[in-house]
């Protein structure tokens, strides 16, 4: 997995999309964009990826496309149109980028090392050096907003006041969570 990261400046996002989807294709694997405001960091994303590449390899997929796959994983949720809302917008529009090769992933997380590295495709890395062309180049992975992320995965203050962990393990939770809503 490839995450490439920046800002774009979207006046379609059809046309994002399908210029996204070109360079995928032309390299063998799924991009998926999301919009970084609903990302909480890199483990987020590797959650997703594991979960949808295992529900690939298993025949048991809820979309028909793999990057809407992913995105339901990133989402916590089954329904397509609400994972939409952690795409990208018009406008400037702060993104991130998960770039897999599919058919190579090990689906069962054990290419993950313990800092979070992984050993990437040559066809993930080509076609994030390309895609990085579509953003300004900026850190935005984990400049999420604390509101919009708290109100689109379900998380109260009451919820943060219990827990050990944070925003980022809750949202991991709700990832990891879709498997078991089956």
């Amino acid at each position: 997995m490839e995450v490439v990261e920046g800002v774009a400046e979207i006046d379609d996002i059809g046309a994002f999309v399908e210029q996204l989807g070109e360079i995928a294709d032309s390299h063998g694997v799924t991009a998926q964009a999301f919009d970084a405001n609903y990302v909480v960091d890199r483990a987020h994303l590797r959650r997703a990826v594991d979960n949808a590449t295992r529900a690939m390899a298993r025949d048991e997929m809820i979309a028909d496309d793999r990057g809407v796959e992913i995105l339901l994983y990133a989402a916590g949720r089954r329904q397509i149109n609400r994972a939409f809302e952690m795409g990208v917008s018009t406008g400037e529009c702060p993104v991130v980028i998960c770039v897999v090769d599919c058919d190579e992933h090990d689906w069962d997380g054990d290419e993950w090392g313990e800092d979070g590295s992984v050993e990437r495709t040559e066809s993930e890395r080509n076609a994030a050096a390309e895609i990085e062309g579509l953003l300004d180049a900026k850190d935005v992975l984990g400049e999420y907003d604390r509101e919009s992320v708290c109100e689109f995965f379900e998380i109260t203050e009451t919820e943060l006041d219990v827990t050990k962990g944070g925003i980022s393990d809750l949202v991991r939770e709700r990832v990891a969570l879709l498997v078991v809503e089956r």
